[in-house]
C-alpha cells in the first residue's frame, strides 16, 4: 500500500525567538518529524494550535479527511488553523522554523507566537514525501532567469527558495517588509539581487511601483509572487499585460486578503463548500 501523502505530526516548541519588528520565530521539534517531508522552497503546512481555553489540539487525526471532520466541529473546541511556510528544516535536529509577520492587530497565531513557550504543543499538517502538492515554486522548462516579489507574509517562502536555487541563477528579488530592520540575511548560491521595500502613505503598493521600474532578468524569466490578494492579482497583470511573460510562468498565490482574517476566509471557504 502505497503511503499517504500527508500526515499529522504532534510537535512541540523547543524555543521562540523575536527576529525584529515584524518577525518572530517559532522553532518546533520532536521525533515525528523524521517522517515529514520537505522539498524547501515555499514548502506550505498545515499549522493547529489549541482553541482559546483550551490545552489540547483537537483535530480529525485522519489526514485524507481531515477538512471534512474539522468543518462539523464546534469553532470554540476545535483547533486554530493557520497556513504557514517551514522557513528551514533541521533534519539532525528534529527542528523546524515557523517565521511569524507580525502586523498591527495580531491574529491568534501571531499572539501564540509572541507568547509561547518551551514544550507547548503544536500540531503540523504536512507532506510524508520531499516533493510534494504543498510546494507551488515549479520553474518551467525554457526559463533562464527567476523573479521573487511578495510582502512580508512572502518573506519566509522567499528565503526557502534562494536557498534552494542552484548556484549561479540570475534572481531579482522585491521584498516588501514593515519595517527597515525587518530585513533578512537571505543565503543563497544564485545569482541573487534584492531590493527591500516598505509602504509609504504616498506609495502604500511599493511592490507594484518597483516591479514597474525594475527589468526583468535574463529573457525569459519565471515569476514567483505572492503575498496580499489584491496586490498579487496586480503584479500579474503586470506581468502579462505590459511586459508579456507567459502566463504559463507565473506562480502567483494570495496568502491573505485586505480587511479580512483567516478565520473569514476560511468561513467562506466553508459556505462555498455547503
Amino acid at each position: 500500500m502505497a503511503a499517504r501523502p500527508f500526515a499529522f505530526f504532534d510537535l512541540h516548541v523547543v524555543r521562540a525567538t523575536t527576529l525584529s519588528p515584524g518577525f518572530a520565530r517559532v522553532t518546533l521539534g520532536g521525533p515525528q518529524l523524521d517522517g515529514f517531508g520537505h522539498g524547501g522552497r515555499d514548502q506550505r503546512i498545515k499549522l493547529f494550535l489549541p482553541a482559546a481555553g483550551h490545552s489540547a489540539i483537537a483535530v480529525p487525526r485522519d489526514a485524507d479527511d481531515w477538512w471534512t471532520g474539522w468543518q462539523r466541529m464546534h469553532p470554540a473546541e476545535r483547533a486554530v488553523m493557520r497556513t504557514y511556510t517551514i522557513r528551514e528544516l533541521r533534519r539532525a535536529e528534529r527542528e523546524a522554523d515557523i517565521d511569524f509577520a507580525l502586523h498591527p492587530h495580531p491574529g491568534p497565531a501571531a499572539d501564540w507566537a509572541l507568547t509561547v513557550r518551551p514544550g507547548d504543543p503544536a500540531t503540523l499538517l504536512g507532506a510524508t514525501q520531499d516533493e510534494n502538492a504543498g510546494i507551488g515554486f515549479h520553474r518551467p522548462d525554457g526559463t533562464d532567469s527567476v523573479l521573487l516579489a511578495g510582502d512580508a507574509s512572502a518573506l519566509p517562502a522567499i528565503a526557502g527558495i534562494l536557498a534552494w536555487l542552484p548556484a549561479g541563477t540570475p534572481v531579482t528579488v522585491l521584498a516588501e517588509i514593515t519595517h527597515p530592520d525587518d530585513r533578512q540575511d537571505l543565503a543563497t548560491r544564485a545569482d541573487a539581487r534584492t531590493t527591500w521595500l516598505t509602504p509609504t502613505a504616498d506609495d502604500p503598493q511599493p511592490l507594484l511601483t518597483a516591479l514597474r521600474a525594475h527589468p526583468l532578468p535574463g529573457t525569459s524569466p519565471y515569476a514567483w509572487v505572492a503575498g496580499e490578494a489584491s496586490c498579487v492579482r496586480a503584479l500579474r497583470r503586470h506581468l502579462v499585460t505590459e511586459r508579456g511573460v507567459d502566463r504559463r510562468h507565473i506562480t502567483f498565490t494570495g496568502y491573505w486578503r485586505r480587511h479580512a482574517s483567516e478565520d473569514t476566509l476560511i468561513q467562506e471557504a466553508i459556505a462555498a463548500a455547503a
